[in-house]
């Protein structure tokens, strides 16, 4: 690999020309000044990284040892042995965060937020784009509306449907802007004037709306707009109207379409879902981010025979009821999600060394975004110049005050003044869940976002706890009593920090796109909690999950729950093991493997071969999951804690390997890209790779899947060249 010599830094030669011929100009940063500032950064937060490494590692080891020594401790013991060792500490003071300069989609509005790979552009396009959604596309091409009485979903367009999807839409209406009298079902006509909006029913009665307030604003003329806005919960809707267009055509109303504000804000995702394990890959990841944060980002598609240039949507334009412009956001408010403390990568050495991803994201991302703070771009992320990095996978405060300080030593380099990086810290590692409240005091005045991970968090729960014994069926993990203390504690931990009005206190992921019926019944459960983000698999998945953010008013919950003092540490610290008293029938254990191992393969052979880093995979029935690097950490960390406890042997193991490469390969059959793992196993680096991560599963550091995924995806690159 070709290197630039930079001092003690080698900078690879496609790296280095990307950051100073496309990054750097119109930033104010000269080149040398840069890589001398880089440079000081690695001298200062190498050593320390090394040494939370060395600790998270010495903590296991004191764990395994406490549980091999002491099988049938109590609780009491148990915590004060965590006590002693330092995992767990005590909580700080009462604290309110005092983080400023935070955009309203994050400090005062709720509403989805999407998670994408930011080294797919047509992803990550579609995600910023995914501001603003059509309600009657998402109804009418998934699950929520049912397909009976004629209403199917046919190859054509279906006017049966068209209309359940019409009647759908107008009773979600009657719940965001009900009428004073009448329903929208009943709606012929909307029609403005400057006192407001009117509405005329079937029976010729003329109504308005409960709160007349809710109509903010208009497009086209007053006395024949193109579309009508609408406030509720902080939210937007649009009604389009045409009379021109197949839909409105038809319409009593001429309505052709309600726009939803959906994903009010985006994670352009640097780590879980995705594939980088080198300059090549990196590069590609950053120019991405650079293409955001300049707002010249596009994509070529083919859509219908003809090609399409998808690029960045521009901001939404009305006329309010006294003559002024109202400009809404016409994309999502961008985060990155920079790598956790764990992996180096050799796009840069120090000293010969890989540096380390994290202290390499925080410092290239924060320079790509200037080019948004310094308005290099038609379009601005960060009204309130901020740059958003999301810090993955950190244990206990030391870790966030790790980051905190390394955002200040970016600041410094970039000339930023102090907590212009705001940090989302993911509660995703079971440290950081029993001592949240330290983690937050410890980035109090920039951090922006809390949020519950539940598949690294399991992950976490499995490798943490491995020497215990042996741990329930993976499906049951979910309904035992540590994950509900887990969320609650989260959300309320957030409300006691002063996040309410200032942060973002998050959900995790649905995983079922094509399930999105039962999103509907599940997720409303997100903004109930109190919870004023969730994230969700798609564009359509945000509209829809948008609505909940109408049913409920997450600040009217926040309040309420505003004086509790849950901190469920006691709860989160029952480890959800197979009952004492319970043996699992050998039909069971089988099920559970054939489950585990379908699910590692399936994913794990995208990755390695194909360099997919998330994708929907189908399961062992066939049914497409939303996997990530999170989802395989759980089911390789699962059948590892079996095999330790014997509940499964090597052979077991190998011969479901076997089976389910050849179920997998079937699965993936109409995939031209796709590279079989049958018969030759030994030389199918991605099956390979699925049996590390199972047999090698206790010595992962904190059971991380990164390392032996790198490694064979390097392999498998240069096996390609």
């Amino acid at each position: 690999m070709p290197y630039i010599t930079k001092s003690r830094l080698q900078v690879d030669t496609t790296l280095a020309q990307f950051i100073h011929n496309e990054v750097l100009p119109n930033t104010g940063i000269d080149t040398d000044a840069f890589w001398r500032g880089f440079e000081t950064i690695l001298a200062d937060f190498t050593p320390r990284n090394k040494t939370l490494l060395d600790t998270r590692d010495a903590l296991q080891a004191k764990i395994d040892s406490y549980h091999c020594e002491n099988q049938h401790d109590s609780y009491t013991e148990y915590k004060t042995f965590l006590q002693s060792i330092g995992y767990l500490v005590p909580e700080p003071d009462e604290f309110s965060i005092s983080t400023a300069n935070v955009d309203p989609e994050l400090a005062t509005m709720a509403g989805p937020q999407l998670v994408v790979p930011i080294n797919n552009a047509r992803y990550a396009l579609n995600a910023a784009n995914a501001r603003w959604g059509s309600l009657y596309d998402a109804l009418y091409g998934t699950d929520v509306l049912a397909d009976d009485n004629g209403a199917e979903k046919t190859a054509q367009y279906n006017p049966v449907r068209g209309q359940a999807v019409i009647k759908q839409a107008r009773n979600y209406l009657n719940d965001i802007a009900p009428l004073s009298s009448g329903s929208h079902l009943d709606a012929v006509a909307y029609t403005l004037s400057n006192n407001g909006l009117s509405i005329t029913l079937a029976d010729g009665q003329t109504t308005i709306l409960k709160h007349p307030e809710q109509c903010i604003a208009f497009q086209g003329d007053i006395s024949a707009p193109t579309a009508i806005l609408i406030q509720h919960n902080g939210l937007h809707i649009e009604l389009q109207i045409d009379d021109n267009h197949p839909i409105g055509s038809v319409d009593p109303a001429n309505i052709k379409d309600i726009l939803v504000e959906s994903a009010l804000s985006t994670i352009m995702d640097c780590e879980d879902s995705v594939a980088a394990v080198d300059a090549e890959d990196k590069t590609l990841v950053y120019q991405n981010w650079l293409g955001l944060m300049q707002g010249s980002l596009s994509f070529q598609m083919t859509k219908n025979g003809q090609s399409i240039t998808r690029q960045m949507n521009a901001d939404r334009q009305y006329t309010s009821f006294t003559g002024q412009t109202v400009t809404l956001k016409g994309r999502s408010l961008m985060f990155v999600r920079n790598v956790g403390h764990l992996m180096t990568n050799d796009a840069i050495l120090f000293d010969g060394e890989p540096i380390f991803e994290g202290i390499m994201d925080g410092v290239i991302t924060s320079l790509i975004a200037l080019h948004d703070l310094q308005r290099n771009s038609q379009f601005v992320n960060s009204q309130t110049g901020s740059i958003y990095i999301v810090k993955p996978k950190m244990h206990g405060p030391d870790e966030v005050e790790f980051s905190d300080d390394l955002f200040n030593a970016i600041e410094d380099l970039l000339s930023l003044d102090r907590h212009t990086i705001k940090i989302g810290i993911m509660d995703e590692e079971r440290r950081t869940s029993i001592n949240l409240k330290a983690c937050i005091a410890r980035a109090q005045h920039r951090v922006v976002f809390i949020n519950t991970g539940f598949l690294d968090r399991t992950g976490d729960e499995i490798h943490t706890s491995m020497q215990k014994g042996v741990f329930a069926p993976k499906a049951e993990l979910k309904q035992r009593p540590w994950i509900s203390a887990y969320e609650t504690a989260n959300v309320v931990t957030g409300l006691r920090t002063g996040m309410s009005g200032k942060a973002q206190i998050g959900k995790g992921m649905w995983p079922i796109p094509d399930q999105m019926a039962n999103m509907m019944e599940a997720k409303v459960g997100h903004p109930q909690s109190g919870a004023n983000t969730a994230w969700v698999p798609s564009p359509t998945a945000a509209t829809l999950h948008a609505l909940h953010y109408h049913q409920v008013d997450v600040y009217a919950v926040q309040a309420t729950l505003a004086h509790s003092d849950f901190d469920g540490v006691d709860t989160i610290l029952d480890i959800p093991l197979l009952e004492a008293d319970r043996t699992l029938t050998p039909e069971a254990i089988q099920l559970e493997l054939d489950n585990n191992i379908q699910g590692i393969l399936g994913y794990v052979v995208r990755w390695v071969h194909q360099g997919i880093g998330c994708s929907k995979v189908p399961d062992i029935n066939n049914v497409g999951l939303m996997e990530d690097r999170a989802t395989l950490r759980i089911s390789a960390q699962h059948i590892a804690n079996w095999l330790t406890h014997g509940v499964v042997n090597i052979t077991q193991i190998d011969e479901t390997l076997a089976r389910m490469a050849k179920l997998v390969d079937e699965q993936n059959a109409n995939d031209q890209e796709y590279i079989p793992m049958y018969p030759n196993y030994n030389n199918a680096i991605g099956y390979q790779a699925a049996r590390d991560l199972i047999v090698l599963g206790t010595t992962q550091p904190s059971g991380y899947t990164e390392p032996l995924l790198h490694e064979r995806r390097r392999e498998m690159k240069a096996s390609l060249k």
